[in-house]
C-alpha cells in the first residue's frame, strides 16, 4: 500500500485501469485456450469417426473380394484366385486391428478373424462336389455378413458416444468459459469498485474542505489522504486554511480597532458641537449656531455611515459562517411578519403569505436577517392602506420567495445598482428619513452564501422581489 500511495491520481488511475483491463483480457485468453482445446478434442474425435466409418466401409469391400475370389477359385482352380483371396484376408486382419485400435471391441474383431480360417480349409481341403463347396462358403460368408452388420452398428454407437461425449465437452468448455468470464468480470467490478472508493474518497475529502473554505469554517484541519498528489493538494488547502483563519482574525482586529478609533473621536466630537449648541461656551451668534447645527447634522451623518460600513463588513463576514438546519419557511416568514406587526399596523398594510414549500437546510438567524430587511424595506415604501403579499412556491431544485408591495417601485435607471452597497436610489419614501442602503445588499450576501439568488423582476406596479433557494429534492 505504501508503494501505491507514492502514485499520482493519475497514475494509480492507470493501474487500476491497466489491473482491470490485465484481468478481463487473461480471463478472454483463458475462454480462448479451452475452446481451442475443446476444438482440438473435436477435431480429433471427428477424424477418429471419419476413419473408423471408412474402415468399416473397407471391411465390407474386402469381405466382397474374398468372396469372389473364393468362389471363383472352386470353380477356376486358379491359384492366383487363391493369392487373391489371402491378400484381402491379410488386409481385412490388418483393417481389423486398426480398427480395435480406434475402440472397436476386440470381440467382434476375433469373431470376424474366426470365419477366415474355416474358409482356407474349404479352399485347400479335398475337391469335393463345386456345390458342396458352395454351400459351404455361404455359409461362413452370411457369417462374415452378420458380424459387419454388427461392426457397423458398433462404428455408429462408438460414433454417437464420441458425439455425446464431445458435445458434453463442448457444454463443460463452455461453462468453464463463462466461469471464468463472469468471474473475470465480478473480480473486475470489485477491482472498479474498490479503485473507485479508493481515488473518489480524498475527491470528496477535497470537496468537503474546500466548501468548509468557502463557508469560513477554519476551525477543521484539512487532512487528505490518497494518491501522493491528492494529499500534496491537502496540504496546499491546510496551508490555504490557516492563512485565511490569519486574514479573518485580522480583519476581526481591524475591525474592531476602526470601530474604536473613529467612533470614539467622533462621539466626542459630537458631545463638543452639542455644547456648543447648548452655549457652554458662551452664547453663539445666529450665523455660529448655524454652523454648529450643520456641523453636528455632519458628524451625525458620519457616524452613521462608519457604523452602517462596520455593519455591512460584519455582516459580509458572517455570511460565510452557515449555521444550516432544517427550516419551515412558512413559520420563518410568519415570525418575521408578527416582530414588524407594529411597523406594518402603524401604517395599516395587510401583510399576506400565500403558498408553501419544503423543509429547507438553511442558516435560519441569517435567512432571517435577509427576509426582515426586505420586508421593511418593502413596509417602508408601501402607501397607507395597502398590501404585501409573500408567496412560497417550489419547482424541481429550487423554492422561491416572492415579495409584491404596491409602492411606487424603483425607477428604472437604478434596478442596475439596487443591491449595491450604500446605493441610495432616486425614489424615497415621503418624510422618510434616508437609509443607508446596506440592507438589499446584506440580502444579496446572505443568499447568495445558501447558494441562491435574489432579483428585482420588472411586473410591477410596486416593487416585486424575488428569492430562489436551490433545494436538493428526496
Amino acid at each position: 500500500m505504501s508503494n501505491v500511495l507514492r502514485l499520482s491520481f493519475r497514475q494509480t488511475l492507470l493501474a487500476a485501469f491497466l489491473l482491470i483491463a490485465g484481468l478481463l483480457a487473461a480471463a478472454s485468453l483463458g475462454g480462448l485456450f479451452t475452446l481451442e482445446r475443446v476444438m482440438a478434442q473435436s477435431r480429433v474425435a471427428t477424424a477418429s469417426a471419419l476413419l473408423l466409418t471408412a474402415d468399416a466401409r473397407q471391411l465390407g469391400e474386402l469381405r466382397v473380394a474374398m468372396e469372389r475370389s473364393a468362389r471363383q477359385y472352386i470353380v477356376l482352380d486358379d491359384p492366383s484366385l487363391l493369392r487373391g483371396f489371402t491378400q484381402a484376408a491379410d488386409d481385412a486382419a490388418r483393417l481389423l486391428g486398426e480398427m480395435r485400435n480406434h475402440d472397436l471391441p476386440a470381440g467382434l474383431a476375433t469373431q470376424w478373424l474366426a470365419q477366415i480360417e474355416p474358409i482356407k480349409d474349404q479352399l485347400d481341403g479335398p475337391k469335393a462336389s463345386i456345390q458342396l463347396r458352395q454351400d459351404a462358403l455361404s455359409v461362413r460368408f452370411r457369417t462374415l455378413d452378420r458380424l459387419n452388420d454388427q461392426i457397423a452398428a458398433e462404428v455408429r454407437r462408438i460414433d454417437d458416444d464420441r458425439s455425446a461425449a464431445l458435445q458434453a465437452r463442448l457444454e463443460a468448455g463452455r461453462a468453464s468459459v463463462g466461469t471464468q468470464v463472469l468471474g473475470a468480470i465480478g473480480l473486475a467490478a470489485l477491482l472498479a469498485l474498490a479503485f473507485g472508493v479508493w481515488l473518489t474518497r480524498p475527491l470528496k475529502r477535497l470537496e468537503r474542505a474546500i466548501a468548509g473554505l468557502g463557508e469560513n469554517r477554519m476551525d477543521h484541519p484539512v487532512d487528505i489522504r490518497g494518491p501522493s498528489d491528492m494529499r500534496s493538494l491537502g496540504r496546499r488547502l491546510e496551508w490555504l486554511r490557516l492563512r485565511l483563519k490569519e486574514l479573518d482574525e485580522d480583519k476581526a482586529r481591524f475591525l474592531r480597532y476602526t470601530s474604536h478609533e473613529l467612533k470614539t473621536p467622533l462621539a466626542a466630537l459630537r458631545e463638543g458641537v452639542a455644547l456648543l449648541e447648548d452655549g457652554v461656551a458662551g452664547p453663539l451668534t445666529a450665523d455660529q449656531r448655524e454652523i454648529a447645527r450643520i456641523l453636528g447634522q455632519n458628524t451625525a451623518t458620519l457616524q452613521g455611515q462608519i457604523e452602517a460600513l462596520l455593519r455591512f463588513n460584519a455582516a459580509a463576514f458572517e455570511a460565510r459562517r452557515l449555521s444550516r438546519s432544517d427550516t419551515d419557511l412558512r413559520q420563518l416568514l410568519h415570525a418575521l411578519v408578527e416582530e414588524q406587526r407594529l411597523q406594518w399596523q402603524a401604517r395599516h398594510l395587510e401583510v399576506r403569505i400565500e403558498g408553501d414549500a419544503p423543509l429547507l437546510a438553511v442558516d435560519a438567524d441569517k435567512l432571517s436577517a435577509a427576509f426582515g430587511n426586505l420586508l421593511s424595506n418593502s413596509i417602508r415604501f408601501s402607501p397607507v392602506n395597502g398590501t404585501l403579499t409573500i408567496t412560497l412556491s417550489s419547482s424541481p431544485g429550487t423554492v422561491r420567495i416572492d415579495l409584491r408591495d404596491q409602492g411606487p417601485g424603483v425607477a428604472p435607471a437604478d434596478r442596475e445598482r439596487i443591491f449595491e452597497p450604500f446605493f441610495r436610489g432616486e425614489v424615497q419614501p415621503e418624510g422618510a428619513v434616508r437609509g443607508t442602503g446596506i440592507g438589499l445588499s446584506i440580502v444579496r450576501e446572505y443568499v447568495q452564501a445558501h447558494g441562491g439568488r435574489v432579483d428585482l423582476l420588472s411586473d410591477g406596479p410596486g416593487a416585486h422581489f424575488r428569492i430562489e433557494l436551490p433545494h436538493a429534492k428526496d
